[in-house]
C-alpha cells in the first residue's frame, strides 16, 4: 500500500528553508507539514499566515496545514490553499466543528480533522461527511522531540476500523508526533498512511533528506526493517 510522507517544517532549518524546500522536493516529499499554533489552545507559537503563503508561491508540493489555534474558523480566509492542500483543525478547536470543516470544504480545499490523545476515535462518527483526512496525534500537540504516546497503535487501527465500519475506507490515516523509522513500521501496520516526519526520521545531522526518505518510505510500504 502506498504511503505518503509529510515533511514538518517546523523542524527543518529556518534559516535557509527555501534551500529546505528544494532539498524536500528532490526526496520526492509528498506534503509540506507546517504547524500554526496560537500559544493558547497549545503552549507553544510557531509559524503563521504570511509564511504559508510564501511557501505556497514557491513549491508545487501540496501543503499539509495543522492548524493548533482556537477558532480556526477566523482565519481559514488568512490562506491561499487549494484542493491539492490539506487543511486540518481540531476537534476541540471549535465549539461548531462541523461548521469549521465545511467552512474548509465549501473554499475547495480538503479538510483533515485532528485527534489529541485523549480524543475519541468515537468523536469522528457525525462528522464524516465533512472529513478527507484524520490526524490521530501521538504526542501532545505544542512541542517536537516527545515520547510517543503510550496508546498510539492501538487508537491508529481502532481509528481505522471504525472508519471503515462507517463506510470511509478511503480517508486516509496520518500520524503526528515522534514518528521515528520504529513507530512508523507500528503506526504503518496499525493503519496509518500519511506520516509527518521531523527530527526522528527526516531531518537527520548523519544522513541526507533524500537517503532519510527513501529508507523511511521503504520500510513503512513494506513493512519489514
Amino acid at each position: 500500500m502506498k504511503k505518503y510522507l509529510s515533511a514538518s517544517l517546523m523542524c527543518a532549518d529556518l534559516m535557509n528553508l527555501r534551500s529546505s524546500i528544494s532539498e524536500l522536493e528532490k526526496a520526492g516529499i509528498d506534503y509540506l507539514h507546517l504547524d500554526i499554533m496560537d500559544g493558547s489552545f497549545v503552549p507553544n507559537i510557531t509559524l503563521g499566515f504570511d509564511l504559508v503563503n510564501a511557501i505556497k508561491e514557491v513549491t508545487d508540493i501540496p501543503l499539509d496545514v495543522h492548524m493548533m489555534v482556537n477558532k480556526p474558523s477566523q482565519f481559514i480566509d488568512r490562506m491561499k490553499l487549494d484542493s491539492n492542500d490539506i487543511l486540518c483543525v481540531h476537534y476541540e478547536s471549535d465549539i461548531h466543528i462541523h461548521r469549521t470543516l465545511e467552512q474548509i470544504k465549501n473554499k475547495g480545499i480538503k479538510a483533515g480533522l485532528a485527534l489529541n490523545p485523549q480524543t475519541p476515535p468515537e468523536s469522528l462518527q457525525y462528522l464524516t461527511d465533512y472529513i478527507d483526512m484524520v490526524l490521530v496525534m501521538t504526542v501532545s500537540p505544542g512541542f517536537a522531540g516527545q515520547k510517543l504516546f503510550a496508546a498510539a497503535e492501538r487508537k491508529t487501527a481502532e481509528t481505522r476500523r471504525l472508519l471503515n465500519e462507517w463506510g470511509c475506507k478511503n480517508v486516509p490515516i496520518e500520524v503526528d508526533g515522534n514518528i521515528s523509522v520504529e513507530n512508523g513500521i507500528k503506526l504503518s501496520k496499525s493503519g496509518a498512511e500519511i506520516f509527518v516526519l521531523g527530527t526522528s526520521s527526516l531531518f537527520l545531522k548523519d544522513k541526507s533528506i533524500s537517503l532519510a526518505a527513501d529508507d523511511f518510505r521503504k520500510v513503512v510500504e513494506t513493512d519489514v526493517f
